[in-house]
This record gives structure tokens, sequence and C-alpha cells, in this order.
């Protein structure tokens, strides 16, 4: 009995290292055997993981989209809040440019001129004021439809004891004026109702009547001549 005992505690004390050994590296092993076949479920696997990378765009991706996605935009913000061209174009015609205005103000300035000459014509040239030049007898004749009142006739003239030459002798500060004439060569343009009266010219305070007269017709033809009828200027009004 005690020698049964001794050879099972022997085995028993011959078998215990190895197997211990070899029970703790089956162990070991299927304890990491189960480990290692827990760890798949907890983490993904490779075709997971590509999936999600593929699913998943970078933060690259997403800033370039970012960029796109905002240029893009930018071109419709810009046609929104700039006029089209067709808008531009019908502003640019509805608007006259500065150098247009200039140019309108200038022609209506220009065409407006004589009226405001005409118009102030009887402020520089008074009615009752004594004349005896080309240009203001001219103007006076055309202003007003009569010879100045310094002008008196030939018939007046000899009334006062005149014959001939200058008349201021007889009547100072006078000149003659406001005769009939006859337009004997047909020089100026004849007309129905058309007549036409002559006065002389520069012979205020003169010791003769020279050679200078302004013709002027009923109609307001005004000719100016200064070789004695035979040739004349027109001043103004149309033939």
């Amino acid at each position: 009995m005690a020698a049964v005992t001794s050879l099972s505690l022997a085995a028993c004390s011959a078998d215990t290292p190895e197997e211990s050994q070899y029970q703790s590296q089956v162990v070991s092993a299927d304890y990491a055997g189960d480990f290692t076949a827990a760890t798949p479920e907890s983490q993904p696997t490779e075709e997971q993981s590509t999936a999600a990378a593929d699913n998943a765009p970078s933060a690259e991706a997403a800033q370039s989209t970012t960029a796109v996605s905002t240029s893009a935009a930018t071109p419709e913000t810009a046609e929104e809040s700039q006029p089209t061209e067709e808008q531009s174009a019908t502003v640019a015609d509805s608007a006259p440019s500065a150098e247009a205005a200039q140019s309108t103000t200038a022609v209506s300035t220009s065409a407006a001129t004589p009226e405001t000459a005409e118009g102030s014509q009887p402020e520089s040239l008074p009615e009752d004021g004594t004349y005896s030049s080309r240009d203001d007898v001219a103007l006076y004749i055309h202003t007003y439809g009569h010879l100045p009142g310094n002008f008196i006739t030939k018939k007046e003239a000899r009334e006062l004891g005149w014959s001939g030459g200058s008349v201021e002798e007889y009547a100072p500060g006078k000149c003659i004026g406001g005769d009939h004439f006859g337009n004997y060569e047909g020089l100026l343009p004849e007309k129905s109702g058309r007549s036409y009266t002559e006065c002389d010219i520069d012979t205020l305070g003169s010791s003769g009547r020279g050679a200078k007269r302004i013709i002027f017709s009923n109609d307001g033809l005004i000719y100016y001549t200064d070789d004695h009828y035979a040739s004349f200027t027109l001043l103004y009004g149309e033939e």
C-alpha cells in the first residue's frame, strides 16, 4: 500500500512539471486563440475599411468641393449684381454722354444767338437816335422798318433852301434819305408790289453827299452800294 502510494506520488510528482508546462501552453494558446478570434469582431475588416474610405471623402476632397462650389457660385452672383450687356446698352442709349449734352447745348446756344441779338437790337439802337454809318442805318431799317429820324427827303431839304451837295448848312445834323429809288438799270430784283427807297451813308456833318448809298425795299431787302449804284451788296433779306 505504501509502495503504491509512493509510486502514485512519484508519478504525480514526475508528471506535474511537464503536464503543468504543457497545460499552461495549451491554456495560453487557447486563450490567445480566443483573444485573436475576438479581435476581428471588434475591429473592421480591410474591406470594411476600404469601403469606409471610399464612402467618406477626405478633407482635401471636401475642401476642393467647397472651392469648386464657391467658384461656380461666383459667376452667378456677378451676373446678378452686374447689368447685362443689353441693359448697359439700354442705359447708354437712354442717358446721353457729357460729350453729346455739351454738343446739344452749343447748337441750341448758336441757334438762339441771332434771336437774342435781334431782341437786344432796339436797346442798342434806340429808335430816336441819330445814325449815318452803313451798319447802323441798315440795322436800324431792319429793326424798325424805316429810316432814322435824322434823315430828310430832297423835297424837305429844298424847302429849307438846299439845292444839292451837303445839307448840313441848311439842316444841321441831317442827312438826305427817304426818296424813291427807280431801279431804272434793273440791277435789283423786281417783284409785283415791291418798291425801293434810298438814303445817303456817312454824310453826317460832311461837305458833300459822296457815292455811298443804302437801298431798301418795302418787303425786307436791304442793299448797300459804295460806287453810286454801279453795284450792290445784299445786307438783309432774301431775293
